[in-house]
């Protein structure tokens, strides 16, 4: 059972994250009607420790295996969707494939049918993206060996 917790018009969340990056770019995702973009991931299984977790999603998504490294951040994440406020906890580890790499130009579709459409963008292009939460971009553009606490209000 995935740890999200319903209340009202209120959701608690507890989610990991793929920082992704290869040749100069980082992975991101979107559902299709989307405007804007986030990083992959998915959420946290009662009983599964994040990176476990992380892991499985990856699998599940892409049909990929990947190391997971380093805790890059924790962020606090406090936002509207869709009539609903979200509290939520995201763990965003960096990765890296276990084997194959899946590094493309343009966008393609994961496992999960056609409604997430994922896109290996430039880091120097990051700037010009509405991506949420907003405060990946700074980590993104200024990788620290230590892992960062961040609050987001969207």
């Amino acid at each position: 059972m995935d740890i999200v917790f319903k209340h009202n018009k209120d959701v608690f969340n507890y989610r990991v994250v793929a920082v992704w990056m290869e040749n100069e770019h980082v992975l991101l995702h979107k559902q299709v009607e989307d405007t804007y973009w986030s990083l992959p991931g998915g959420r946290v299984v009662i009983g599964e420790a994040s990176q476990e977790s992380l892991k499985r999603e990856m699998r599940e998504e892409l049909g990929i295996d990947v190391k997971v490294e380093q805790l890059v951040m924790v962020n606090e994440n406090f936002f509207t969707f869709k009539e609903w406020d979200f509290h939520e906890i995201g763990f965003y580890y960096s990765v890296k494939a276990s084997g194959r790499s899946i590094f493309q130009k343009g966008a393609f579709h994961g496992l999960e049918g056609d409604r997430l459409l994922y896109k290996w963008i430039p880091i120097e292009e990051l700037s010009t993206l509405e991506i949420y939460p907003e405060v990946i971009k700074d980590m993104l553009l200024h990788q620290s060996n230590e892992t960062q606490h961040s609050v987001s209000k969207n």
